[in-house]
């Protein structure tokens, strides 16, 4: 029985699971952020952490009848209050900590878990040097990140003072079950009423709930599909899990962030209630798929496989130079998972299986294993053998529509999907100048200079996102879907080109000598995109 439930009972166990919302991370020692006024057997849960803990400690020993237990008079030299801060943290771990998914300061599990699958946190940073990346953020640009993070800090603060759930009132059928704080109520509520639309907004609604759009995502999507209450997840260690992954996401990164995830999540969804996989998918199958979509990215360093190999960064020696940054999404994220607890209340042989299909699910976003997966969808296709009565097929089909809705950008309508096409290119652009810097070889489409945006995404468009969906395309017909992908595809390649061509064109009246262009689908075609 936990310590705090073995002194104030059970009702204890909700607020205790969220201790650790007053403390941001990345704040300094001692910085005060606003807690709301919560009260729990006599304990005030506006205090800061280590007041908290103080008190806690106090309580506990004076009930052991310990004479540490009274307080201390103000007079107390800073040693005895450093040795209270140490004595706090070893408390924490022992109240708060789980010795069968505890982690190592250097994120490795401890030797309990040996010949178990190792874990990680937080281990992509820096990827060459952290000097570097700070000379290209503007000054304002620290200050407004520590603002978002005060934000959302606030935000789960209001969640856990003002949700339902944590008040006790709990909603007698599982499809009641409230998630959003009157905070989130209004556009961002209505936003979600429409989530499994596809000219779904990630952008919009991300603003709208403060930063916090894959907690808020992922929490609907858990509801509405059942989840929570089939895998009878706690929800204060589900909010706990989905801020780890959302957080461990780089803000920084112009394309592999939480934003990313999120949108990748809500494609996922969108995919997952197509009528072929909608009646057959079991709800582990969707739990799977959601988790997998949300966590794809996690700690991504914004620069790719080959920069981290060419640089000898410590995760591509770690995974040998093969899948590394899906290898590390994979490991962060069965990291997250036992730290946060929330699988440990399921048969150890059924959270192992869960983080092996994750490990499946993520790694088969490496592009570099494109033609693998797309021969053979193709010979299931043509064969026509693809039987979702089978969990080895449902399982590759979850694979196949993970691997669409990471590319998934180019069928985006023209507004998003230009946005997320500069973003991945700003990213890139910012590799190629650290690569310049530091005298290596530009990897490809880095080269600012002559790497242009429309030529990246007629490039990208061309050989891996259309040959993918046509294949998708064949699997879900007749789907509405698809055939509005399809169509955004098209007309964004064409708009690609257009692009391509006043670009080209503009080069050329700078270079008199070189050969005019000419627009794929001729010039007639080309004057008729916007």
């Amino acid at each position: 029985m936990p310590v705090l439930e073995r002194l104030w009972g059970p009702d204890l166990r909700m607020q205790d699971s969220g201790l650790g919302v007053g403390v941001c991370p990345d704040e300094p020692p001692g910085s005060r952020v606003w807690n709301p006024p919560v009260t729990c057997a006599g304990l005030s849960l506006a205090l800061e952490l280590p007041a908290l803990i103080r008190q806690l400690r106090a309580a506990w020993r004076a009930r052991r009848g310990d004479p540490r237990g009274a307080e201390r008079s103000e007079g107390n030299s800073w040693v005895e209050e450093e040795q209270d801060e140490a004595d706090e943290v070893k408390e924490i771990k022992q109240v708060t900590g789980n010795s069968n998914t505890h982690l190592e300061a250097d994120g490795r599990l401890n030797a309990g878990h040996a010949g178990v699958l190792l874990a990680e946190r937080r281990g992509s940073y820096p990827p060459i040097d952290l000097r570097i990346l700070k000379t290209n953020s503007q000054p304002g640009e620290v200050e407004s990140g520590t603002r978002r993070k005060l934000k959302r800090l606030l935000s789960f603060q209001r969640y856990c003072h003002a949700s339902r759930l944590l008040r006790g009132l709990m909603p007698h059928t599982p499809g009641s079950l409230h998630l959003l704080d009157d905070d989130y109520l209004g556009q961002a509520a209505h936003m979600l009423s429409k989530v499994d639309t596809w000219n779904f907004d990630i952008f919009l609604f991300d603003r709208l709930t403060n930063g916090n759009s894959l907690v808020t995502l992922m929490c609907h999507l858990f509801n509405v599909c059942g989840l929570i209450h089939h895998f009878q997840l706690d929800m204060v260690k589900l909010h706990r899990f989905l801020g780890m992954v959302q957080e461990d996401y780089h803000s920084h990164n112009p394309y592999h962030n939480a934003v990313h995830a999120a949108d990748v999540t809500q494609a996922m969804y969108c995919y997952i209630k197509e009528t072929k996989l909608a009646e057959q998918l079991t709800p582990l199958d969707v739990f799977l798929g959601l988790m997998a979509a949300a966590a794809h990215d996690v700690d991504h360093p914004g620069v790719n496989q080959p920069f981290l190999i060419k640089t000898r960064h410590h995760l591509a020696t770690l995974y040998q130079n093969t899948s590394v940054l899906e290898s590390h999404h994979w490991r962060s994220t069965v990291g997250m998972l036992r730290e946060s607890g929330l699988l440990s209340h399921l048969p150890a042989d059924m959270s192992q299986d869960i983080e092996q299909q994750l490990g499946s699910l993520i790694l088969a976003t490496d592009i570099n294993r494109q033609n693998e997966f797309l021969i053979t969808l193709r010979e299931h296709l043509d064969n026509q053998d693809m039987d979702l009565q089978l969990a080895t097929h449902r399982h590759f089909i979850l694979q196949i529509a993970l691997k669409c809705a990471d590319v998934c950008n180019p069928c985006r309508e023209w507004e998003l999907s230009r946005q997320w096409s500069e973003r991945v290119c700003e990213e890139f652009y910012r590799q190629g100048d650290l690569e310049r810097k530091f005298d290596l070889e530009i990897s490809p489409l880095c080269d600012q200079q002559t790497d242009s945006v429309p030529a990246i995404q007629i490039g990208f468009i061309s050989y891996i996102v259309e040959p993918l969906f046509e294949e998708w395309q064949r699997f879900t017909e007749p789907s509405m879907l698809s055939q509005i992908m399809m169509g955004h595809l098209h007309k964004n390649k064409a708009c690609w080109s257009r692009l391509r061509y006043v670009h080209t064109l503009a080069e050329t009246k700078t270079h008199p000598h070189a050969e005019e262009p000419e627009p794929e689908g001729g010039q007639e075609e080309a004057e008729d995109i916007p």
